[in-house]
């Protein structure tokens, strides 16, 4: 593949177009990659080293493997600090057995290691000890985010009922987590924390919670999905996502299974198991699947 290595920098942008494209034409479950992954590839990528890879070590006696081929096969954990850059995924051993999810770090990009926002409204997943930010998506809704100890979010207020009131109230919480289902990035728990009695808690930390608020709101471009790859990650985290295709309005939760429907109307409801279900959605008389691209997101929370 393409690299920033051996001068080859300026055909990264042809290279990504076309990895692009096929994300959404094949959606690939995993993605073997001979080379350093550039950070803006998407996909559960699987880490090989290129040059210990390469026929010219095929007839070493005795074969020598990658020095990544103990992290890569889960025999010992990443150094402490570590950029090494491997994803999770499905490794084979010597004797042709599958290595299921053995490391997994990043899970949203190429980076190993912490993870970093890719969009503006993404910052609010990380800030110091003890804050709470306050963001506002394009329909100027307000979101507080909660930092924990380790400053990193640890639970969301969403003053909304993302045009679903019979399973929203406003305002819900939701509780974060950064180990499952994707470790190392942030997953929305479910279920959502209703208020239905109107008797809503203070939203605070520590007693002394410092308060700021966050300029950057994410443009309809930073909201779009790029592939449907892109849109089975956020539905695999439980985002919740609103938007518009042909001057009507759609919402997507996770009050359980997966909610689809048209803006406030309750007829218009599907409940779904997985991402791909979602997908079969009818949004007037295509398929969710054929315009996921294209839809204007107005909102969404992974």
């Amino acid at each position: 593949m393409v690299s920033e290595h051996d001068n080859r920098q300026a055909q990264k942008g042809v290279f990504l177009k076309g990895y692009n494209e096929m994300l959404r034409r094949i959606e690939p479950e995993k993605i073997i990659c001979y080379n350093e992954p550039f950070p803006e590839m998407q996909g559960d990528i699987v880490f090989v080293d290129y040059e210990l890879s390469s026929w010219k070590h095929m007839n070493d006696d005795p074969y020598v493997p990658s020095k990544y081929a103990k992290y890569i096969c889960g025999k010992e954990p990443l150094p402490v600090g570590s950029n090494l850059i491997i994803k999770s995924g499905y490794v084979v051993n010597e004797n042709n057995e599958y290595y299921n999810n053995i490391i997994q770090t990043g899970m949203g990009s190429a980076y190993g290691g912490q993870w970093k926002p890719a969009k503006s409204e993404d910052e609010r997943f990380l800030g110091e000890p003890g804050e709470i930010k306050t963001s506002y998506d394009k329909k100027g809704n307000r979101i507080d985010t909660k930092i924990g100890e380790d400053g990193r979010a640890t639970r969301e207020r969403h003053y909304t009922d993302h045009n679903k009131p019979w399973a929203h109230t406003n305002p819900h919480d939701h509780n974060i987590n950064w180990d499952s289902p994707k470790p190392g990035i942030p997953n929305f728990e479910k279920p959502h924390v209703n208020y239905p009695d109107g008797n809503v808690p203070e939203f605070k930390y520590f007693t002394e919670a410092r308060y700021m608020s966050i300029v950057g709101t994410n443009s309809f471009e930073e909201n779009r999905f790029k592939t449907i790859s892109d849109f089975k990650d956020c539905m695999i985290r439980n985002g919740e996502v609103e938007f518009e295709w042909n001057e009507k309005n759609y919402s997507i939760t996770h009050p359980d299974k997966i909610s689809i429907s048209e803006a406030n109307k309750h007829d218009t409801e599907k409940l779904c198991r997985t991402a791909d279900e979602v997908l079969e959605y009818k949004v007037g008389d295509v398929r969710l699947r054929d315009v996921i691209t294209q839809v204007a997101v107005c909102s969404r929370t992974i």
